[in-house]
């Protein structure tokens, strides 16, 4: 997890190819453990749920600490539940480890609260798009992530695919989008113009992998995350079309699918 590296104004600042799952405000978040100043208190904000990571972006412009973004791989799975108390909110907790360079060393317990309901849904969904992106990791992430560095590409405001509704779902799943309808605001949503640093629901394309070379230009990996969402027209927000998956082989050619075994 890394601190402070999330946030752009007073929106939030994914890469180019990360899409943003799930938005829901009004979130509570607060850290537990031996931690820097910053992570220490109670935080109100805005939680994403991404393709890559989650993210929280502080509501309070006068806290020191902003934003913070844990990548798949940084959260230990077998540690995140999810709470039902009989009185007060559900809320969502669990371990979360930092990235190296990521503004913070060691380890984290945390806890997600949801003052307006969601906390099962939004969790359930964390577990699910984290399965699915850590299969497209390597072993080796969650020993030797790779040391986080703020890209050097510049950023601006994101198309609206980085945050459209992904009602088509990914590989058969399909997010709550009708817990979370919301959307974030338009002007709140920043992209850099490099995609990610490690590959996540969508697979290895489009990141940058440890020895530094990408896996496509910011203008391919910008196209491949329009292809993989929903195109979204604000004009009319209640229509979206989401393309079919695309397939990692090529489909038989006619002489092919036609032969006859004998």
């Amino acid at each position: 997890m890394s601190v402070n590296t999330s946030h752009a104004g007073k929106g939030v600042l994914i890469y180019a190819g990360e899409c943003i799952i799930l938005f829901c405000d009004h979130v509570t978040m607060e850290f537990g453990g031996a931690l820097p100043p910053e992570m220490k208190g109670n935080k109100t904000g805005r939680l994403y749920l991404t393709s890559h990571r989650v993210i929280f972006n502080n509501k309070d412009a006068k806290d020191r600490l902003q934003s913070f973004a844990a990548p798949f791989f940084s959260l230990k799975e077998s540690e995140v539940e999810l709470e039902q108390p009989v009185f007060g909110a559900n809320y969502i907790k669990g371990t979360v480890v930092a990235q190296p360079n990521g503004g913070w060393n060691g380890q984290a317990k945390f806890k997600l609260t949801f003052k307006h309901g969601g906390a099962i849904e939004f969790g359930q969904a964390l577990l699910k798009v984290a399965s699915l992106a850590t299969r497209n990791m390597d072993n080796g992430y969650r020993d030797a992530p790779p040391p986080y560095s703020q890209p050097s590409a510049t950023w601006a405001q994101a198309p609206p695919p980085a945050y459209a509704p992904p009602t088509g779902g990914y590989y058969g799943w399909v997010p709550p989008v009708n817990t979370f309808p919301d959307r974030p605001p338009a002007d709140g949503v920043f992209m850099y113009e490099a995609p990610p640093p490690y590959p996540g629901i969508g697979g290895h394309n489009g990141y940058t992998n440890a020895t530094g070379a990408t896996g496509m230009s910011a203008a391919d990996a910008k196209a491949q995350e329009a292809a993989q969402s929903a195109y979204y027209d604000p004009n009319n927000p209640q229509y979206a079309y989401v393309p079919p998956p695309a397939y990692s082989e090529s489909p038989p050619s006619y002489d092919v699918a036609t032969k006859k075994n004998h």
